[in-house]
């Protein structure tokens, strides 16, 4: 069967479509490690899984940033816990990276 051609915008990418994803099922312990070590570096747990192993790390720098999904209700309970009167999610928003910067003062 011959190979079909790879679309131009996706050339780039030609490396990427022909890796393959591998999952470990470790200790806890080893997962916390391997996490711990790879957010001192600032690099991600599959990064480190290459550093252990001495292949290439390509990726860049982690971004600084964090992120969680929040549903309607969650959405609803933040609004009131803030003490909106409406729901206003760019204002929860703000809100919550206030939190995020209090629970890191609290920890240094």
């Amino acid at each position: 069967m011959p190979e079909k051609k790879i679309p131009d915008r996706f050339q780039s990418s030609k490396k990427a479509i022909k890796a393959a994803q591998v999952a470990f099922d470790t200790s806890d312990e080893i997962s916390k490690k391997i996490r711990l070590t790879a957010c001192q570096a600032g690099i991600s747990a599959s990064d480190q899984i290459r550093v252990i192993l001495g292949l290439a790390v390509t990726s860049k720098p982690k971004r600084a940033r964090l992120t969680v999904s929040f549903s309607d209700e969650d959405y609803k309970m933040l609004a009131e816990s803030f003490g909106m009167k409406r729901i206003d999610k760019l204002k929860i928003k703000h809100k919550v990276a206030e939190k995020l910067f209090e629970f890191d003062s609290k920890l240094k």
